[in-house]
C-alpha cells in the first residue's frame, strides 16, 4: 500500500495497492497504549460498576463512607508515612497540583524544575498566574533532566517525578535531604504505583486515577505530609482564591478534607471504578507488584529499542528513562522535522488501521517518534506483540515514502 499525506491535515489516505510484506501474525489483545487516560486493568468490564452509589448524595453517610474507603485504601496501598493525609479533589492531577501551589506557596522562595510540558505549566503558574517574585528556574531540553543538585531546600521545590511527554523521570529521591526547611511539591501522576518513591522526602504529592491504575478521569489525589499540613494551616495567600481551589474554610482546613468530604460533587461512578482498581492492585501484589509489572513492560520496549536500527530513547541517560511512558524518537537525522512528523503520522495511522496500537504518537512539540504507555495495567504479552508491528509499520511507511 502507498500512503500520501493530505496537505491540509496530514491525515493519510490509501492511494494505490501493491504487493507488500506480510504484517506480523499476532496482535496485542488490548491495543490501548495511551499515556492518559490509560489502559484499564486486565479483566475490567462495566459490570464492576454495578455497586456504584448512584443517585445518592456524596455527603450522605454511605457516600462519605465510600469516599473515605477510597482514601484509606490509597493510604494502605502506598504505605504512607505516619501523619501523611490524603484528600480527593477536583480537576484530576492538574487540579491537585494547582491546589498545592495556590494554597501553599508564597511563604518562601521557589525553585522550579521543568523538563516536560506539564512541568513548564507549573512554572508558568508560579511566575505568571501567582506572580511569585522569588522564583529560580531550572530547565532542560527534551530527553534531559535539569541539575537536581542545584536545588536549595531552604526554599520550596517544585518538580514532576516522571515526564510523560519526554519519557524522562527522576531516578530516585536521594537528592532531597531528609531534613529541609522548604516543602517539596511533586507531580507524580505518571510515576506513583510504578516507581519506588521515598515518600518521606516528599511533602506534597499529586496524582490522578486515570494513570497507572487505569481509573477514570476528572478526580485528583492530594497527599500531604505533616509539614505541608502545618504550612496549609499557617498560610494566608495574598491572591484571590477560587472556591474550587480552596483547601481552607476561614482560618482552618476545610472540615473533613482528609475524611472523604470533597470540595465539589464527585462522580460516585468514578469512585467505584477507582475502588475496583485498588482491589485489583492488591491482587497483583500491591505496590511492589505494580512496580514490578511496569518495569517488566518498559524493559521489553527498551530491549527492543537497543536492537532497533531506526529508534532510540528520547531520554538520554538510562538512569532517567521512564518505566511508564516510554518515549522514542527516530535515529535518522533527516526525520527530526516535518518529514519525521509525516512518517510518525503514517505509522500511527497504519497501526490504528490494523487495531494494533492506539494513541502512541509523540506529544505535540516533542521530537517525532512514539510514546508507549507501559504502566501496570498493560499486559507484558501485549507490549511484546506490539514491537514487531512497529518495525513492520516503519518498513512499510518508509518504503511508501521512497516509492512516492
Amino acid at each position: 500500500m502507498i500512503f500520501v499525506a493530505d496537505a491540509a491535515d496530514m491525515s493519510l489516505t490509501v492511494k494505490s495497492t501493491m504487493v507488500a510484506a506480510s504484517p506480523p501474525t499476532l496482535k496485542p489483545r488490548r491495543p490501548n497504549f495511551s499515556c492518559g487516560p490509560c489502559c484499564k486493568r486486565p479483566g475490567w468490564a462495566p459490570d464492576v460498576l454495578q455497586t456504584a452509589l448512584l443517585g445518592r448524595s456524596h455527603r450522605s453517610v454511605d457516600g462519605k463512607r465510600r469516599l473515605k474507603r477510597a482514601i484509606d485504601e490509597t493510604k494502605g496501598l502506598l504505605a504512607l508515612p505516619p501523619g501523611y493525609e490524603v484528600a480527593i479533589v477536583p480537576g484530576s492531577d492538574t487540579g491537585a497540583f494547582e491546589m498545592a501551589m495556590w494554597n501553599l506557596l508564597g511563604a518562601r522562595g521557589v525553585d522550579v524544575f521543568a523538563w516536560d510540558v506539564f512541568g513548564r505549566i507549573w512554572l508558568k503558574d508560579a511566575v505568571v498566574e501567582l506572580g511569585l517574585s522569588d522564583v529560580r528556574v531550572f530547565e532542560a531540553d527534551a530527553g534531559h533532566l535539569p541539575d537536581l543538585s542545584a536545588a536549595d531546600f531552604s526554599r520550596d521545590v517544585l518538580f514532576t517525578w516522571n515526564g510523560t511527554t519526554t519519557g524522562v523521570r527522576v531516578p530516585n529521591a536521594a537528592w532531597i535531604p531528609e531534613h529541609r526547611d522548604g516543602l517539596t511539591i511533586c507531580d507524580a501522576t505518571s510515576a506513583i504505583f510504578a516507581d519506588d518513591i521515598d515518600l518521606t522526602r516528599i511533602d506534597v504529592l499529586t496524582f490522578s486515577w486515570q494513570k497507572v491504575l487505569g481509573g477514570e478521569a476528572a478526580h485528583g489525589m492530594l497527599v500531604m505530609s505533616p509539614r505541608a499540613i502545618a504550612r496549609l494551616r499557617e498560610t494566608k495567600p495574598v491572591w484571590p482564591m477560587p472556591k474550587i481551589l480552596r483547601l481552607k474554610a476561614g482560618d482552618d482546613i476545610f472540615p473533613g478534607l482528609f475524611e472523604g468530604v470533597t470540595i465539589n460533587t464527585p462522580s460516585m461512578l468514578c469512585v467505584e471504578d477507582y475502588l475496583d482498581a485498588l482491589h485489583w492492585a492488591r491482587s497483583v501484589g500491591g505496590l511492589a507488584g505494580l512496580i514490578a509489572r511496569a518495569k517488566a513492560n518498559a524493559a521489553i520496549v527498551y530491549d527492543w529499542i537497543d536492537a532497533s536500527a531506526w529508534a532510540t530513547p528520547l531520554a538520554v541517560d538510562p538512569a532517567t528513562r521512564s518505566t511508564t511512558s516510554v518515549c522514542l524518537r527516530f535515529t535518522d537525522p533527516a526525520l527530526v522535522g516535518e518529514s519525521g512528523v509525516q512518517l510518525m503520522s503514517a505509522m500511527s495511522a497504519l497501526l490504528e488501521q490494523h487495531a494494533v496500537a492506539h494513541d502512541i504518537s509523540a506529544y505535540r512539540g516533542m521530537p517525532p517518534g512514539f510514546r508507549i504507555w507501559t504502566g501496570a495495567t498493560v499486559e507484558s504479552d501485549d507490549v511484546a506483540r506490539l514491537m514487531p508491528w512497529l518495525n513492520w509499520a516503519y518498513d512499510m511507511c518508509r518504503a511508501a515514502r521512497n516509492a512516492g
